[in-house]
């Protein structure tokens, strides 16, 4: 699926700036909504780099590799070239490994400069104290997670840990958790995540209509936007169906790309 992916992307990232809200009723929140958007969008965009460079390691001396830990990550520079490093977190130090950029087009090549320790070590930190919080629902499923991380204006850090592309091709939904963490990257100030408990998931089929089901909620998650940005060339149709809402992606015939969103109507309103 990651072949598939890498060249569906091309075709997202080109048509994005296409995207439009239709809205079929005013009282649809759109402006949450395209805060979760663009958000999702520059996921989107990290999980490509991180793919592209994750699939060039392979290339590289098992001794290396040896010394790869869990905290490696992406980031944008000032310039917004993109750039993933990995190595390993441990005593207070990172050992850096690998060190990526990538150019507009995603193509990934290693360089050997130095990365800013400040970087190196605050964002493996803040990695490192997302993924505490849910170890021991990590331990008691097998499904695999992606993880973001972006330093935010303010210095703060923004990590995201999302379920990830599963080896037996299910896409999975349900839970997204979501923290700001300190500038130091050792203290949560903010927990956005949502789980209610359990994941749920579909076997990959582009025939097949799912439905992303939130009847506890009002509004779409950031996960489900994410979700239906990603999973959209797999799937029929996807819809998010919240307790007051449904939306949905779809692509017209000059391939640009529309949220459609429709508000129900309250259950115990009388009609005419």
């Amino acid at each position: 699926m990651r072949q598939i992916l890498a060249i569906l992307f091309c075709a997202l990232a080109i048509f994005a700036f296409g995207q439009q809200n239709d809205i079929k009723d005013q009282n649809f929140d759109n402006v949450d909504f395209s805060k979760k958007y663009e958000v999702a969008n520059w996921l989107f965009k990290y999980d490509r780099v991180a793919w592209v460079s994750t699939d060039s390691l392979k290339r590289y001396d098992k001794k290396e590799l040896e010394r790869l830990g869990k905290e490696w990550f992406c980031y944008q520079d000032q310039s917004n070239t993109w750039h993933a490093v990995y190595g390993k977190y441990d005593n207070g130090t990172y050992d850096l490994v690998f060190h990526f950029t990538a150019d507009e087009n995603f193509k990934v090549k290693r360089i050997y400069d130095a990365v800013d320790t400040l970087i190196l070590n605050s964002y493996s930190r803040a990695l490192v104290t997302a993924n505490k919080q849910i170890s021991d629902i990590k331990a008691k499923t097998n499904i695999g997670f992606n993880q973001f991380v972006k330093r935010n204006e303010d210095k703060t850090f923004s990590v995201w840990i999302f379920p990830g592309s599963q080896s037996n091709g299910v896409a999975v939904y349900g839970g997204e958790f979501i923290y700001t963490i300190d500038q130091s990257g050792n203290t949560i100030l903010k927990d956005d995540s949502y789980f209610q408990g359990s994941f749920r998931g579909f076997k990959v089929e582009n025939t097949k209509d799912i439905r992303l089901s939130y009847p506890e909620i009002d509004k779409p998650t950031l996960g489900a936007v994410f979700f239906v940005w990603y999973y959209f060339p797999y799937f029929k149709s996807i819809y998010i169906c919240c307790s007051k809402s449904n939306s949905t992606l779809t692509k017209d015939l000059d391939n640009k790309y529309h949220w459609i969103h429709t508000v129900k109507e309250p259950e115990n309103k009388e009609k005419d």
